[in-house]
């Protein structure tokens, strides 16, 4: 080793990692780990932290954080190397990293350099695209991501040092990227110190609340832990067993989300006390079950084992809730040390063993999710589809099923039996008629609950899914594997239909045209959104995979080029959909609709359906009240054109042109929304409006589930393009389900 690496030896830092290091009992290329720190220091003298600190404190303490969880050299390395690329550009480069530290170095620096500052309160694409480039950098190498929650970590921990407004805002990232991640990863000590210290910057009122409660309902019973401990040690003792036994209290988000998510009081928190027992079997970790529940009444409907039925993060224990000393419940969780390891870390813990040690876990396939990520990736150009995918698949939790056989699967929550069936293979989806839970025939879209058990039903007549089912299914998978069929087996068809979505919004600019002019608009959009012909985007567009909206703007400033603004006319109503009475003239009204035939008409708008600018709209004459405006697929235009005595009282009304494109007014619309019921849900939607600075007229909420809840919102807006940018941004919300247009 040179003298500067001698000389590194001496400050408190490196003499920690060090210490680290040796601990771990594993043989690291400490020289190389050592001149990455040097480097690192190099590039960085002269740059601070918002603390003051150097800022070589920072990937020293990542680099610490990292030798925690036993990772390798390389990964060290990284680590420590992992700014100096973004940070320092003018003195260095990859090539550079590649040349002095390898390869392997080189490449998890660049997949920490392309993920960059995630803007969760800015939805649009800058943000899912950094998203997509960290599950990218995930699929290439896990410890790209292994590093990048460290760095999180280590953030966390220094944030007091940042505005108060960027707290918030890297504490909401926290809370909605990197400890769910942490969480589907495995990483618990790490997931639950990202979310103790999101929620202290959150909402630090409640976090203070909780956490005096917790300090006063462990200072009330301060010895009861190690009491129990004592009693269960004693007993243990005379199974001859090789044991370890850990006392915790639950952490203070784990407190404070059951309250506010279930509205518990703190006293009907029962696993707040808990006693971990460590074996060194499985037969072990159920003989020290029998002893539990033989020193102690157990809590019914408090057991679970997720030895036999692991979580889909690789966490296997087994958990019981029992009354201990003066009526106190506490929880036990039994597991070996192994499945301790990887309660601890996750994947992390077991990522060593793809060279070649053995495991008993298959680390590829419980990677499985990224790839499915990437996949729907690569089908899917819609960024809100993506972001849907990632916050189902990923970020919620998951419902476990049986198969007939006996298998566990496990689903996202909401998932539905159709994509159950595509979890088990593309060919039992492809086939299935229909489907049995607990031996009983169900619905299609029949959601299972735990424990239930299904049966697909297949027929090799079946001719493959339905296009139906893509509003069915829950899971990015199942709605890949479906929309692969149609791409696959039904190009005709889905030319047609992605004809006729195209020729539906052509209508809506409310001009005629020409086949000629619907091809040479298609033919100049086409290519630039990646189609070599028209034939291809009809395609895409009829089997899903891009949906119409994305190409409205392109194809409206294409169609005001090629078709002439001399060319307007009032588009034709069908026949048998509108009766209109022949009138003198139009007559333009102060509320941006143009009616038929009334002049100095009244105009107002139906409460029933609330139609925006750029829908398409009919006109109703009441009596005495002026003239009523629908949206066309109102469900009462429906009924009042098929009856005889208001069929002749529907009248043609359009919208002025600028009020279109929303330069006049504003008006009333209303938003269905589906969500999972947490408690920042409400806080996160009313942010979001108010960030694009849109009204909330009224609000309504309802339960559904116990997990979900159904909420309607009146808003504000200009236009329908308005309103469908508002529905984006609440579509991209944690917690959201589903948003759709509600009717009254």
């Amino acid at each position: 080793m040179n003298n500067t690496a001698g000389n590194i030896t001496q400050s408190v830092g490196t003499e920690r990692l060090l210490g680290i290091l040796k601990g771990t009992g594993k043989n690291y290329n400490i020289e190389k780990i050592l001149r990455a720190y040097c480097y690192a220091n190099a590039m960085h003298e002269g740059q601070f932290r918002d603390s003051g600190e150097p800022y070589i404190s920072h990937p020293l303490a990542v680099a610490e954080i990292v030798a925690g969880l036993e990772l390798d050299t390389d990964s060290i390395c990284a680590a420590l190397l992992h700014d100096t690329v973004e940070d320092c550009p003018d003195k260095t480069n990859l090539e550079e990293i590649e040349k002095l530290f390898g390869e392997t170095v080189a490449m998890l620096v660049d997949g920490l350099t392309k993920i960059v500052v995630l803007a969760v309160e800015d939805k649009e694409e800058a943000h899912i695209e950094n998203l997509r480039k960290m599950l990218l950098a995930m699929s290439k190498d896990i410890r790209v991501i292994f590093i990048k929650l460290c760095d999180r970590l280590h953030n966390m921990r220094t944030l007091s040092a940042k505005p108060e407004a960027k707290q918030r805002i890297t504490a909401l990232e926290t809370m909605q990227v990197y400890a769910p991640l942490a969480h589907r990863l495995g990483m618990q000590r790490v997931k639950q110190e990202l979310e103790n210290l999101g929620l202290f910057y959150i909402d630090p009122i409640g976090y203070e609340e909780v956490r005096t409660d917790v300090d006063k309902k462990y200072g009330q019973n301060q010895d009861f832990i190690e009491n129990i401990r004592t009693i269960v040690d004693e007993k243990m003792r005379e199974y001859n067993i090789n044991f370890t036994l850990e006392g915790r209290i639950k952490t203070v988000y784990s407190i404070y989300k059951k309250m506010y998510s279930q509205n518990k009081n703190f006293d009907e928190i029962y696993d707040f006390y808990a006693l971990r027992i460590i074996v060194e079997t499985e037969i072990e970790c159920y003989t020290a079950l029998g002893v539990i529940h033989e020193m102690f009444h157990s809590m019914p409907g408090r057991f679970k084992d997720y030895i036999s039925t692991p979580k889909p993060n690789m966490y296997r224990s087994l958990h019981t809730t029992v009354i201990g000393r003066d009526g106190i419940p506490f929880e036990v969780q039994i597991r070996t040390r192994e499945m301790h390891q990887i309660a601890e870390y996750g994947v992390a813990a077991h990522w060593k063993y793809k060279s070649g040690e053995k495991s008993s876990v298959n680390i590829d396939e419980k990677l499985e999710w990224i790839a499915r990520l990437i996949e729907t990736e690569d089908d899917t150009r819609d960024p809100d589809e993506f972001m849907q995918a990632l916050k189902t698949d990923v970020f919620h939790d998951e419902t476990y099923v049986f198969t007939p056989k006996g298998d566990v699967i496990a689903l996202p929550y909401g998932s539905t039996v159709i994509d159950f069936a595509y979890s088990i293979h593309s060919a039992v989806g492809n086939k299935m008629v229909g489907a049995k839970i607990n031996g009983m025939i169900v619905p299609i879209d029949r959601v299972p609950q735990n424990g239930e058990i299904v049966e697909i039903l297949t027929s090799a007549a079946s001719k493959g899914p339905s296009r139906d089912w893509l509003n069915i299914v829950k899971t990015s998978e199942a709605r890949t594997k479906i929309r692969g069929w149609f791409k696959k087996e039904k190009r005709a068809d889905n030319i047609v239909m992605g004809r006729q979505l195209l020729e539906a919004e052509f209508k809506k600019f409310g001009r005629s045209f020409t086949d000629a002019q619907f091809a040479e608009v298609c033919s100049a959009v086409g290519p630039r959104v990646g189609f070599m012909s028209n034939d291809d985007m009809f395609n895409t567009l009829g089997y899903g995979g891009m949906p119409v909206s994305k190409l409205i703007p392109k194809l409206r400033d294409e169609f005001d080029r090629v078709v002439k603004p001399e060319e307007v006319v009032q588009a034709p109503l069908e026949a048998e959909q509108v009766q209109v009475a022949k009138k003198p003239k139009n007559v333009r009204t102060n509320s941006g609709v143009i009616v038929d035939g009334e002049v100095g008409c009244t105009v107002k708008f139906a409460k029933c359906c609330n139609p925006l600018p750029g829908d398409d709209i009919i006109g109703f004459i009441t009596k005495g009240y002026g003239i009523s405006v629908h949206k066309r697929d109102c469900p009462n235009v429906a009924q009042g054109l098929s009856s005889p005595e208001t069929a002749d009282r529907w009248i043609n009304v359009e919208w002025e042109r600028a009020d279109v494109a929303g330069s006049a007014g504003v008006y009333e619309a209303l938003v269905q929304i589906i969500a999972y019921n947490t408690i920042t849900l409400i806080a996160d939607i009313t942010q979001a409006l108010a960030d694009m600075k849109v009204s909330i007229l009224q609000i309504n909420s309802q339960k559904r589930t116990d997990e979900t809840i159904a909420i309607s919102l009146k808003i504000a807006c200009k236009n329908i393009s308005h309103y469908d940018s508002i529905v984006s941004r609440l579509r991209s919300l944690k917690d959201i389900i589903s948003v759709t247009r509600g009717f009254s």
